[in-house]
This record gives structure tokens, sequence and C-alpha cells, in this order.
């Protein structure tokens, strides 16, 4: 191969010039509320990371919500490619069962890369691997929804939960929100006007913009899961002064324990890991979860990343 150089050229720009093209990979955590992304170099350091609204593999099933995952990737692409073209993806989707070849093909329209270095897979696959090797110990994730997962060392993931906010995911930032706006109008059906002596309910109101049914309607039938998830942060703000809150935020902890008491019996003790938002919203959800579980199995609350991670685990795809 001939190379063309310039004789004006300098050795410095000559040997930028020459030089190899950086080796990043995108990592992708995409739930119901958020959508984070991390590019790592080939170095295995995180180089750049941002977020954008979220989506899920549910949106797959209708033309508009593909509509909405489109216009969702393009701002998560406009911001990575800022920073540098990824060579591989690995991406966690909330949802996704593996059926469909649709999440594949979206990324790397948005990204403008080939379909064959991205990689699809359930969010709590990427959760996992964050915090534990294969086998080691059992995650119960607490997002927007929630799930307790197990990958056994042979690659294979067990679960408990996890069945979406319409029957369950106990637990989770949307049970949360939906449990406390349960109260508030059993409360208002019995006493109208209650929620002026309630600092859940005045959190709540704030949240969803006004004190009337018609609020409260709007908010949870006209907007998105993680949308309505995001109101167990008011929750969470009265968790210290309501005791309804409060109890709230304990049963939540009882609703995670229960999940992971779940695969125990299924496959016996190992460390348990409670990681996602939701668990961090306020002491009082980790506090009960490790007053449910018996006092030898052992219990700790990660923050692990898991776009990091989901970015490490492509930039070992590239490799």
């Amino acid at each position: 191969m001939t190379v063309k150089v310039d004789p004006g050229a300098t050795a410095s720009t000559m040997a930028h010039a020459m030089a190899p093209a950086p080796v990043f990979a995108l990592g992708i955590d995409a739930g119901g509320t958020q959508t984070r992304w991390a590019l790592a170099d080939g170095a295995r350091a995180i180089v750049a990371e941002g977020f954008v609204a979220g989506i899920s593999a549910n949106q797959m099933a209708s033309a508009a919500g593909v509509a909405a995952v489109r216009t969702v990737l393009a701002d998560l692409a406009a911001q990575v490619l800022a920073v540098g073209r990824p060579l591989s993806v690995c991406a966690g989707l909330t949802g996704f069962d593996g059926a469909s070849t649709a999440p594949v093909s979206l990324l790397a329209e948005a990204l403008g890369i080939n379909p064959a270095v991205v990689t699809v897979r359930s969010d709590i696959d990427i959760a996992y691997l964050a915090i534990f090797a294969p086998g080691e110990g059992y995650l119960v994730y607490a997002g927007t929804g929630s799930i307790a997962a197990w990958i056994d060392a042979a690659g294979v993931l067990h679960r408990a939960g996890g069945r979406g906010v319409t029957l369950d995911d106990g637990g989770g930032g949307f049970w949360i929100a939906r449990e406390a706006m349960r109260h508030i109008w059993r409360r208002e059906d019995e006493q109208p006007g209650a929620w002026e002596q309630s600092p859940l309910a005045r959190a709540v109101f704030d949240h969803v913009g006004g004190s009337d049914w018609a609020h409260s309607r709007q908010f949870i039938y006209g907007q998105d899961r993680g949308a309505i998830g995001r109101l167990a942060l008011a929750v969470a703000q009265a968790g210290d002064t309501d005791p309804v809150a409060r109890a709230i935020l304990e049963q939540a902890g009882q609703e995670l324990a229960r999940i992971a008491l779940a695969l125990v019996g299924r496959y016996g003790a190992r460390p348990i890991a409670v990681s996602g938002r939701a668990a961090t919203l306020h002491p009082a959800i980790v506090q009960a979860m490790r007053a449910a579980l018996p006092a030898e199995l052992s219990l700790q609350q990660i923050s692990g990343p898991a776009h990091h991670a989901a970015a490490r685990i492509a930039l070992h795809s590239h490799a």
C-alpha cells in the first residue's frame, strides 16, 4: 500500500495522520425511566457517559412505540458520536427476551454502524454482570419495576418477579408510586380534604401538578410507566415525616426481600446484592429488606453502573 505524504507536513502531523483510530466500545443500560450510555476505550477506561429518556422492549409492539424509540436513540447517537463512533455495542434493554431483532437494527441505524457489531441483552443480564460473576450470588434490581436474578455457572438466567408493573413488580418505583396514590385517594373518599394534613399527599400532589382527581387521573393514566415511577421520589421525600410514606417504603423493602428469598428457596443460600435507583430512594427500603431476610444471608447495596459494565462487555466482544 502506498502512503502519499505532503512534503510540507511535519513529523508530528504525519504521526498523527498515520496513528490508528481510537477504539471505542459503547455500553447502554435502557430502562423505563432513563437510558444511560458509556464509552470505554481500548484500556477499559470509561471516557464519556450520558443519558437520554427511557425506552423498553415493550415499545416494539406498536408503530408509535418504535417511533418513540427512534427519537430517543437519535438523541443518544448525537451524544455518543460527538465523542467518537463505537466499534462495538452492548445494550441492556428492559423487557427484552431475545425474540426480536428490531432493537439491534434500530441501534445500528441510529449510530450508523453494522448491525453485526451490536448486541442487545436483557437489562438484568447486564446489571448482574456488573456485580457478580456467573454463579456467585443473587441480584435484586429495583428500578421502575423489580426483579431478582441469578445467572448460574453455565450462563443461564434464573429469575423471580419481573412480571411487569401491571401485574406485580413489588418494591419498584412504579409500585411505590401506585401504593401512595391508592392510599391518598382512599383517604379522600373517607374524608375529603384530608390531603392537606398529609405530608405524603402534599408531596405527591405537588409532583402531579394539583390536588384534584383530574390531575391524578391524567398523571396515572396518561403517563408512561417511567414517568409514574418517578413519583416514588415524592414518596421518599415524605418518608421521614409521614408514617404512611414510611410504611410504604418499608413494605417496598419487604417485597424486594420476598423475591430474593424465592431464589434462595429454589437454588440455595448465596450472597444477595440489591441495586437500582428505587432501592436508593430512602434508607428505610434497604433496612426493611435486611430485616426481612434471615441473618445468615449477607446483603449488600451496590450502585455499580450497568452501562459501564455493558461498555466493557462490548469491548471484550470487539477484542
